[in-house]
């Protein structure tokens, strides 16, 4: 039964990777330059002068460097950059011989060659912050951490190569989203908790919740009329993009995988608390059984709502704060785009996990309750999970 419980979901993880390849779409190489694509890494040397230079009303520290180019059709060859003197700084950082930054180089009408400070190569840094957090969960959840760590590889995997491609080629962000979606997390579930009634029960939860959920935002958006453009970065990408991109799409689509994080937790945790309780008295009946899942449902959810408005707020607190320090009316601000967009994210997504405890609760009994019964389809269903077999 062990072998049956891992064995399903990497054939599955195999098989979507398949998948992914095979409908994988071609972009045009044509375009725009995007983000970061004219860039190249660079080493300080030494640091020619420093000194304070007023911006505006208050003093700033600038540095003038000279830098070594590391790649790129200029590699090997020094050059001076302006840190601080024309541009406001956004750190208290200085540079020092040795540090790794990122510079643009451009090339003026008359042949001159500039380089200019973009920002700081923080490559190092953050692969040391990866090792810490896979050595720490692998450490707590052992074998389980490991799976853990493959299905998050596989997420990031699935998000660059399928879901963003087939959105840039012009199909329905929100179809795209939603199948996505549920094989994304689908096969997560299995290759953390394995090929068991347990994750069958969340992964059928889940599908059912992301499609309420899709709903749920693409009525309240005509509702609200919310046409998708109060990101800046929507209409930029509007602008940039040789193939039309639907903006209420897009919207439905980020609000869909914006609500994955939490639904894994809640749906595997219920699902969880459902076998868990099935296990300590077998003799509960459908009705006992949802009523005990649902008192621990209902802690569970409040705290995940109450997380997801927390995060959705701390995301936008420098929009929060402009707002209060022009000592704006939050009763006329709601009505903007780009605020009722977040609060129709935040509430619908909320809506959603809430949906989420009693589907996942019944569906989990459902299954839970058969659990005895299943004789020589245990083998293809695998065991109850977490440890109970049969």
């Amino acid at each position: 039964m062990k072998k049956t419980s891992w064995l399903f979901p990497f054939l599955l993880l195999i098989g979507v990777t398949a998948y992914t390849f095979l409908t994988r779409v071609q972009l045009s190489g044509d375009g725009f330059a995007t983000f970061g694509a004219d860039t190249v890494r660079a080493e300080v040397l030494s640091i020619i002068e420093e000194g304070e230079v007023m911006m505006g009303e208050y003093p700033q520290k600038y540095q003038i460097a000279r830098v070594n180019i590391l790649e790129g059709a200029y590699e090997g060859i020094p050059m001076e950059i302006d840190y601080g003197r024309r541009q406001v700084r956004s750190d208290d950082y200085l540079l020092k011989p040795g540090d790794k930054i990122i510079v643009t180089i451009s090339k003026t009408p008359d042949n001159v060659v500039n380089a200019y400070f973009v920002d700081y190569v923080r490559t190092t840094p953050i692969l040391w912050l990866t090792l810490i957090f896979a050595i720490a969960i692998i450490l707590i959840s052992q074998w389980k951490g490991v799976r853990a760590m493959l299905s998050m590889a596989f997420s990031l995997y699935f998000i660059i190569g399928y879901i963003i491609p087939h959105i840039l080629a012009g199909e329905d962000p929100l179809t795209v989203s939603i199948i996505g979606s549920a094989i994304l997390l689908g096969i997560s579930l299995y290759i953390t908790y394995g090929w068991t009634l347990k994750t069958h029960a969340a992964v059928i939860s889940m599908v059912l919740v992301l499609l309420i959920t899709g709903g749920l935002a693409a009525l309240f958006m005509v509702f609200a009329k919310i046409n998708g453009s109060g990101d800046e970065n929507v209409m930029f990408l509007m602008q940039l993009s040789d193939t039309p991109i639907s903006l209420r799409g897009l919207f439905l689509g980020g609000l869909i995988i914006g609500a994955l994080g939490v639904l894994d937790d809640l749906v595997t945790t219920q699902a969880s608390a459902v076998f868990e309780l099935h296990h300590a008295n077998p003799s509960l009946g459908f009705g006992g059984l949802y009523g005990a899942a649902m008192r621990i449902g209902q802690d569970h959810v409040a705290a995940t709502v109450n997380t997801l408005v927390l995060a959705y707020a701390g995301a936008s607190l420098p929009m929060m704060l402009m707002f209060s320090l022009g000592q704006g009316d939050y009763g006329y601000i709601v009505n903007f785009s780009f605020i009722a967009e977040e609060i129709v994210r935040t509430l619908v997504g909320s809506l959603g996990l809430i949906a989420a405890v009693p589907i996942t609760t019944a569906i989990a009994i459902f299954f839970a309750q058969r659990s005895e019964m299943l004789g020589k389809w245990e083998q293809f269903l695998g065991p109850e999970g977490s440890g109970h077999s049969h």
